[in-house]
């Protein structure tokens, strides 16, 4: 079995003490840093900037997962790279020309994803799934952190582990909302790769500790 990567969400760090935080993630038994980009207009919230990212980049010894819940992401495919992005990911919802975006994204030398909306389905994916490198199923409504996990993820993982075997890709599947202790065990079991903890990490106790739990459930 490939070892299931967990990916904390920096979204739900203390802001105040990033670098702390960064260096927690880097000390821990968690892979990447999961980086949310918001503009406030694909989803109503606003989160870091290049400022922030190029800061977080800077502590991070380990690869940047880097989400873009924006309009128009092709416009600053560069810029990430330039930054370090390992993983870019764009929504499917927010792309016009996917397969162009995908092209570009992997020319800049990143690792091509794309995230999908709690209501939007696995099949129109079928097209471009060879071309992805990692499919992000929201697990919760993008836009703010904390939220309650929407239980048809299950199925929705199920069924795109069925169409990356179909289409015979090496396909990544994460999971990004409400992750925890609780349910960890059974997206893996349904086909999740990478699990992306938030609020659930931050906001526990020991963070390294949580980490390190939830590593153990994913991979047990």
């Amino acid at each position: 079995m490939n070892k299931k990567i967990i990916a904390p969400s920096l979204l739900a760090a203390d802001f105040a003490n990033l670098q702390r935080d960064v260096e927690m993630v880097n000390n821990s038994k968690a892979e990447w840093h999961h980086i949310d980009i918001m503009d406030g207009v694909f989803v109503p919230n606003i989160s870091f900037g290049m400022p922030v990212l190029k800061a977080i980049a800077k502590h991070a010894k380990k690869p940047l997962d880097v989400h873009l819940m924006i309009v128009d992401p092709d416009r600053y495919i560069k810029t990430f790279a330039d930054m370090g992005a390992h993983t870019l990911t764009v929504h499917y919802e927010a792309c016009t020309h996917l397969h162009r975006t995908l092209q570009a994204i992997k020319a800049e030398g990143m690792h091509a994803g794309v995230a999908l909306n709690p209501h939007t389905n696995i099949n129109l994916l079928e097209d471009t799934i060879n071309d992805i490198d990692l499919v992000c199923i929201m697990s919760v409504n993008p836009g703010f952190g904390g939220q309650s996990f929407i239980q048809n993820t299950y199925d929705k993982v199920k069924d795109l582990k069925a169409l990356i075997t179909k289409k015979k890709s090496n396909t990544l599947i994460e999971i990004d909302g409400g992750v925890n202790d609780g349910n960890a065990k059974q997206l893996v079991t349904a086909g999740a790769d990478v699990l992306v903890a938030g609020s659930f990490v931050f906001k526990s106790q020991n963070p390294t500790a949580t980490i390190a739990d939830i590593s153990q459930i994913a991979n047990s």
